[in-house]
């Protein structure tokens, strides 16, 4: 399993519009991604996380690859309330402990 974090500032005046966003746009695109297991969507104050999970590199390297990733990512900058570069790290997942159910 490979853990992908995008890690992002925003304008915290435009937060709202942010997760508005990350709901209506990006879960929705990240869901239609073949090898795509979950996400948590972290914020604190201007900083922003996006921890996708995935079945392998290959899921990774296709959501990167997808057209529909490359028209979210155009769309997310193209709204002006990301601020400052964004970066991306990937992980080789070697545990994890999580809730049965999500909140």
């Amino acid at each position: 399993m490979i853990m992908r974090i995008w890690r992002t500032q925003v304008d915290q005046a435009r937060a709202t519009e942010y997760e508005r966003f990350a709901a209506e746009e990006s879960l929705p695109m990240f869901r239609a991604q073949r090898g795509f297991l979950g996400l948590l969507f972290g914020r604190h104050g201007g900083d922003c996380v996006v921890t996708t999970l995935w079945e392998d590199h290959a899921a990774a390297d296709a959501l990167e690859g997808s057209a529909h990733y490359q028209e979210t990512v155009a769309r997310i900058t193209a709204a002006g309330f990301l601020a400052g570069e964004s970066e991306v790290e990937r992980f080789e997942v070697h545990g994890s402990h999580l809730p049965s159910s999500s909140r």
